[in-house]
């Protein structure tokens, strides 16, 4: 194993080949539908209106399924459809999507002393009209405090994550649930106005992505910044915001090579517990966000040809890793939409991690990727394969066993589709089994699942006609299922 070069495109032919890609839906995708439908339905018993759900995070993002386990959590925005943050000076609008209710508050948001933090203040009351279908707005000037986002009390029993509530897993096989309340802006604030226009000499993302990206506008999540948390009135006053939508859309835009280096740096840097020497530090942390901002910049920075001519990916990761050694030791992390806001805000903690990663080369990393990733993949297939691990002494031995890895991996991508899939369909059935369907469940599902796989959504509907009919059949319908039923059948 001394040739390093032959290493290196040994585990790079390694990921080419074993990173799939994903067809969604996943059981934790349906399964995170199901929640949001479940939440549907308790606010509007309890509360008359409703959260609209958004699957962000690493589920959203990631179109490729490598072998090793890449995404730790499902991570769930919701929204209420009676909440709304405008910029300082937008006026109130007179047209929302059909998902926001007939009321709603609309709320100003006010920059804070910190890029990327805000407070919100309402300043309208939006009632839409049943002649027009326009919302009309009652102007509250600056009467209002600034809004506070307490959680409401059925929600302290939940550990929480930042601005995230974990929810538990009922199987260890289960991924948990991230659920972040946040207030949906319709507009891009004018806080990253040089996002959309900024030169761009590469021609990433390309003139259409951005304006979709523009177009979907950002969110604000109640979460103070690290140094304004021990503040009583600033920890709950204060929002950041969030650009989750934005961040989905152009990660998806990014070639497999990019999603599969995206997918190298993170275990790196997870498995080398480089974030724990920061996070168990009292100034500062490094987080799976700094290696997004980072692929952000890198895919919007260097030319096509970096990542295509002689393909090379621990070369890819070890420059990259070099780039954030740089911002490490200047503790300067530029946000990627936001101009003026350093994502790093501390020194020591960041300065030990950045003297580790000068260490760096391409043949270690080459090296730690066979030991700490093409091994423990080659333990997931069966032992005739595995066994070809025993021997790596020899550049010819590792490629042997890598080649058997990719062989395997290639034969049974029907049958791991297969069994995806029918995991999701039993996991349909028995959520409207144990809990039976109504209005709100029957407009949350067939939604989200549509934005994943229409064949499912389809499915969900068969299920819950089926449901119907055998409820009829034993006695008759509720009013759950008679409110459920001109739902169903529109679907």
């Amino acid at each position: 194993m001394n040739d390093k070069c032959v290493v290196d495109k040994i585990v790079t032919n390694f990921f080419r080949k074993t990173c799939r890609l994903r067809r969604r839906p996943t059981e934790d995708y349906v399964r995170a539908a199901c929640f949001c439908a479940d939440i549907n339905i308790v606010a509007q018993q309890r509360e008359k209106f409703e959260f609209i759900p958004l699957i962000s995070g690493s589920m959203a993002e990631f179109y490729i399924k490598p072998m090793l386990p890449h995404i730790g959590d499902v991570d769930i925005m919701l929204h209420h459809n009676n909440m709304l943050a405008i910029p300082t000076g937008h006026p109130p609008p007179t047209q929302l999507p059909l998902e926001f209710h007939n009321h709603v508050s609309a709320f100003q948001i006010i920059d804070s002393h910190l890029p990327g933090y805000v407070y919100v203040k309402l300043r309208y009351i939006l009632t839409k009209s049943n002649d027009s279908g326009r919302y009309d707005a009652r102007d509250y000037g600056l009467r209002h405090k600034l809004f506070s986002a307490q959680k409401p009390p059925s929600e302290d029993e939940f550990e929480r994550h930042g601005p995230a509530r974990i929810f538990p897993r009922y199987r260890k096989d289960q991924l948990l649930i991230d659920i972040v309340r946040c207030i949906r802006c319709l507009s891009w604030p004018p806080q990253a106005r040089d996002w959309p226009r900024r030169q761009r000499n590469y021609g990433w993302p390309d003139s259409a992505t951005v304006d979709y990206v523009v177009s979907k506008g950002c969110d604000v999540v109640q979460v103070a910044h690290r140094q304004c948390r021990q503040d009583e009135w600033m920890s709950t006053h204060q929002f950041r915001f969030s650009f989750s939508r934005a961040e989905i859309a152009l990660i998806n835009n990014w070639t497999s090579e990019q999603q599969i280096v995206y997918h190298m740096l993170r275990v790196f840097v997870k498995t080398e517990k480089l974030t724990e020497i920061a996070s168990n530090s009292e100034v500062g942390t490094l987080s799976n966000y700094h290696i997004k901002t980072l692929m952000l910049w890198a895919c919007e920075l260097k030319p096509k040809s970096w990542w295509t001519d002689d393909l090379n990916l621990v070369r890819i990761c070890v420059e990259l890793l070099r780039t954030l050694t740089v911002w490490l030791n200047e503790t300067r992390c530029k946000h990627y939409f936001i101009r003026n806001c350093n994502l790093f805000d501390s020194l020591l903690a960041l300065k030990i991690i950045g003297g580790r990663l000068q260490l760096i080369d391409r043949g270690l990393v080459a090296s730690w990727f066979v030991t700490n990733y093409i091994n423990p993949a080659a333990h997931t297939c069966p032992e005739s394969v595995s066994r070809l691990f025993d021997d790596k002494s020899t550049t010819a031995n590792l490629e042997n066993a890598v080649s058997a890895i990719v062989d395997w991996r290639m034969c049974t991508t029907i049958l791991d589709y297969w069994i995806g899939f029918d995991n999701a369909k039993h996991y349909i059935a028995h959520y409207v089994s144990e809990s039976g369907v109504c209005a709100p469940s029957c407009l949350c599902w067939p939604l989200i699942l549509l934005k994943s796989d229409a064949c499912l959504s389809f499915y969900f509907t068969a299920i819950a006609f089926l449901h119907v009919a055998h409820k009829f059949r034993r006695g008759g319908l509720d009013g759950n299922l008679m409110e459920a039923l001109p739902v169903i059948m529109n679907e």
